[in-house]
């Protein structure tokens, strides 16, 4: 069996060259040559040795994913459909802006965590990419963008983003070197401020991240008190809220930001009230001894078939971003890109065979919780 060169981080790569017989400078040039360049035929190599170049076939490749189809929207974001076998597919999306190009890859197919406003969750769980399979949706994808934009030999990519399908921090292992590609300087040469790790909670791994490989870091956050994030984000019954601002506030020390952004999904009538933000307000400021850093990403609700949900009015956004800012916590609208391609947050489900039975369970779900909205308000002591 050939060993897929996507799979290896610099480090990786470099012990495989020794099991050819290679010095480690080979394996910087292979690195550059594939993730700088983008070349896949060994044959174009041309500072390689003739020798190595004719054995290289033999024992290893450089698999690009199939894709199964491309999008573009109207205002420039791009949506690749991956095949990943078995009849399962990732989706991959390019989110362009003036000063960014923005790439937000997949790290499962599927997901396991079923967070209620999820169209991925509600597709269920098949299985988790790869190494190369994560790297390859950066590697297609920049080379791709270079020729179809004509930047040559140009970074189009300057920031990714794990918040495609799946979480990245169940995928641990093979999260881990695909960032240290995308940091390398002999690979993307990212800054670990551009890389960002989105997470719905996974205590343990965001510790264990903080000493592999810290990144910018993304909590799915959606709900000020637990009985309200036990119903949206099931996780939360295993890493209650308490113990996961304890570990983001343990991250920080590590993280190249000095705060944790906080991402919320505004879901109409469950989650936007005035006195939700007000309760986020006094969790965040009031956790430790002097509160989470951290900025929230207010994130319109994307409608899906069967969700049960539907979007927060604008102005009741705009309301609770308001209590928030005026609060003293820095909070941001997202702008929603890609609408027309079904491209936008919490719309990627790609074709995921269900083999966790997650809709049939989330139906379930739906029938038996009702759906008040939720303030849990401290009693006061006398």
């Amino acid at each position: 069996m050939t060993a897929n060169l996507l799979d290896f981080d610099l480090e990786g790569l470099a012990a495989f060259c020794e099991q050819l017989g290679e010095k480690r400078f080979r394996a910087v040039q292979l690195f550059r040559w594939i993730h700088q360049k983008g070349a896949a035929n060994f044959a174009d190599m041309t500072d390689l040795a003739r020798s190595l170049r004719e054995k290289l076939p033999g024992v290893c490749t450089i698999a690009d994913l199939p894709v199964l189809s491309r999008q573009d929207s109207t205002d420039g974001t791009i949506k690749w459909l991956f095949d990943v076998g078995d009849g399962n597919a990732v989706e991959t999306v390019f989110i362009p802006e003036d000063d960014r190009g923005t790439l937000c890859i997949s790290s499962q197919a599927g997901c396991a965590v079923g967070c209620r406003f999820c169209s991925t969750g509600h597709q269920g769980f098949s299985r988790n990419l790869t190494t190369g399979e994560i790297v390859a949706q950066l590697w297609h994808a920049e080379h791709f963008l270079r020729r179809h934009l004509k930047k040559g030999g140009e970074r189009v990519i300057t920031n990714v983003v794990m918040m495609g399908m799946g979480e990245p921090l169940q995928n641990y292992s093979a999260l881990v070197p695909a960032l240290r590609v995308m940091l390398d300087d002999h690979g993307y040469g990212l800054s670990r401020r551009r890389v960002t790790v989105s997470t719905s909670g996974v205590v343990p791994m965001i510790e264990r991240l903080a000493l592999d490989c810290p990144v910018a870091l993304a909590v799915s956050l959606h709900a000020p008190n637990d009985a309200l994030r036990d119903d949206l984000v099931p996780l939360n019954r295993k890493y209650p809220i308490a113990e996961l601002l304890d570990a983001c506030l343990r991250y920080l020390p590590a993280a190249p930001r000095d705060f944790i952004t906080f991402e919320y999904c505004m879901l109409d009538g469950v989650n936007d009230q005035p006195e939700h933000a007000r309760q986020l307000l006094e969790l965040l400021k009031g956790h430790g001894e002097r509160g989470v850093p951290c900025k929230i990403n207010l994130i319109p609700f994307n409608p899906f078939p069967d969700s049960g949900l539907t979007c927060s009015p604008r102005p009741v956004v705009l309301r609770f971003g308001q209590i928030l800012n005026e609060g003293g916590v820095v909070t941001t609208v997202r702008k929603t890109r890609g609408d027309d391609i079904d491209a936008a947050c919490g719309q990627l489900a790609g074709d995921v065979l269900d083999r966790t039975n997650a809709a049939s369970r989330l139906a379930q779900r739906r029938e038996t919780t009702a759906r008040p909205i939720r303030i849990v308000r401290k009693e006061r002591q006398a």
